[in-house]
């Protein structure tokens, strides 16, 4: 079946129109848009910088520079020769609120795919949250809430998993959007507290194929650990390689062939790490009636979202670096599977 796949996609990929095509594609992507906040002041999170007096200096101006680079790239991740629409779904994180999201979907690049919006505001100190695009012709809302992970230490905050379940083009799928805590104050100090993140996003799944174990599930965010991290390949348990997933409730994780080649999705101190990453419970691999199956992971890394030259080259192109603004975009690749199934 995997062969028959990949030949039909090869297939997809060569022909001049949808109309030959046999197989359906729909592409899920997740987004680090690094620091959107607009430029307004809210007393109650920490967003002095992200003013027009703060130190980024962050005008109206540079405000719709990021709407507009944020739009560009959100509109071409995974398109190609063939696939030349926008993806059917996004998750994103690092956005102030609902607002910043609602200037994106309205923007010139995005406003023809009629997004709409699923957001929650977390408790998280600085103020970001997660958020969930997706576009009203091919995915519909049922439910949509969030979880609240628990840290160690309870006065420490982050961000909500947000959970969305709905049918993409009449399929039920389940999508969880995550932001893990960060490695602030070193990887082994702060590991405790993406474990508990990891906890309860395998606690989420769970109650999920409870109810129904063939559930299809994606997990995507930026989960600041790698594939191999233990938080990902121990507390969750996702599998790197297909050959070696045993059940359906198990969990794949494509991005772990990425890592071990050596690329990533967010660079520091002359070293790569693999942040960025969707994940899928093993029935999503699995063809059940003909449905939407994961098919294929990629990094999306254009020329244009790249550091071009100097020590820095071939990083994600930031929008602020070392406190000099850059217009640039975010200081993490965009990642995004496709999912595939067969046309009667």
């Amino acid at each position: 079946m995997k062969k028959l796949i990949l030949a039909a996609f090869l297939l997809i990929v060569s022909m001049p129109t949808w109309a030959q095509k046999k197989y359906e594609v729909q592409t899920v992507a997740f987004y680090n848009l690094e620091n959107l906040f607009d430029t307004l002041r809210n007393e109650d999170i920490y967003d002095e910088s992200f003013t027009p007096t703060g130190s980024y200096g962050w005008t109206s101006e540079r405000y719709n520079n990021k709407i507009a680079n944020m739009s560009r790239v959100l509109s071409e991740i995974g398109t190609n020769s063939s696939m030349k629409t926008p993806p059917a779904v996004i998750g994103v994180c690092e956005i102030e609120n609902r607002e910043v999201l609602e200037d994106l979907v309205n923007s010139p690049k995005l406003a023809p795919y009629n997004y709409d919006i699923v957001h929650y505001h977390s408790p998280d100190e600085r103020g970001i949250d997660a958020g969930f695009l997706y576009r009203k012709d091919l995915f519909k809302v049922d439910t949509s809430m969030v979880f609240k992970t628990v840290l160690p230490d309870p006065e420490d905050k982050t961000r909500d998993i947000l959970l969305v379940s709905g049918q993409l083009r009449g399929e039920k799928m389940h999508f969880l959007v995550n932001h893990w805590p960060s490695r602030s104050g070193g990887e082994a100090i702060s590991m405790p507290n993406r474990f508990a993140a990891a906890k309860n996003l395998k606690s989420i799944i769970n109650s999920i194929q409870e109810v129904d174990e063939n559930a299809k599930i994606i997990a995507m965010g930026d989960f600041n650990d790698d594939p191999v991290s233990p938080s990902i390949a121990e507390e969750l348990g996702a599998i790197g390689k297909q050959h070696k997933l045993k059940n359906r409730t198990d969990i794949f994780n494509p991005y772990y062939e990425f890592y071990k080649k050596g690329a990533g999705t967010t660079a520091w101190r002359d070293a790569w790490s693999l942040f960025d990453m969707l994940m899928v419970t093993k029935s999503t691999i699995e063809n059940k009636n003909n449905g939407f199956q994961y098919f294929k992971a990629g990094r999306f890394t254009p020329d244009y979202i790249t550091q071009e030259k100097g020590r820095f080259k071939g990083y994600p192109k930031r929008t602020h670096s070392f406190g000099n603004y850059l217009n640039g975009y975010s200081d993490h690749f965009p990642v995004y599977i496709y999912l595939a199934r067969e046309v009667e």
